[in-house]
């Protein structure tokens, strides 16, 4: 058994889990954002589907890496080792960019203003998912 596959496994698993988690905190976020609108009778703004589905693209990080450790001719205990940690912080990086995307829902929702600035915030806390993809990309 090749204990690096389960390094591959986990990265893709662990990013993905992060994807959905986020993705529901900020997709909840939304919907009672546009119920509030619909119970004012203001418009509901689509702008909200942005930070709805911005931790969705973790899952693309840890699909990535997830082939680069199928390919990769390093220690198996590293490349296990990396898919575990990696997919941990680019999980934990969605989850966190799901609980700032649902607070630029809530004010987004409620002011309709401010959409640069909070999607600069969900866009910093994608930063650290980047981060690991390069950092471990160039590592294993």
């Amino acid at each position: 058994m090749n204990i690096a596959l389960i390094g591959a496994a986990c990265v893709l698993g662990l990013a993905a889990t992060g994807s959905g988690i986020g993705a529901g905190i900020a997709g909840m976020a939304a919907i009672g954002s546009w119920k509030r609108a619909y119970l004012n009778n203001k418009p509901a703004s689509f702008l909200l589907v942005a930070f709805a589905g911005a931790p969705l693209t973790q899952t693309i990080y840890g699909f990535i890496l997830m082939g680069r450790i199928i390919n990769s001719t390093k220690d198996p205990l590293l490349l296990l080792a990396a898919g575990v940690m990696s997919g941990l912080a680019i999980g934990m990086s969605a989850v966190a960019q799901g609980q700032a995307a649902a607070a630029g829902c809530d004010a987004y929702g409620e002011t309709g203003k401010g959409f640069a600035n909070y999607i600069t915030v969900v866009g910093l806390c994608e930063t650290v998912a980047l981060f690991v993809l390069a950092f471990t990309f160039s590592a294993i």
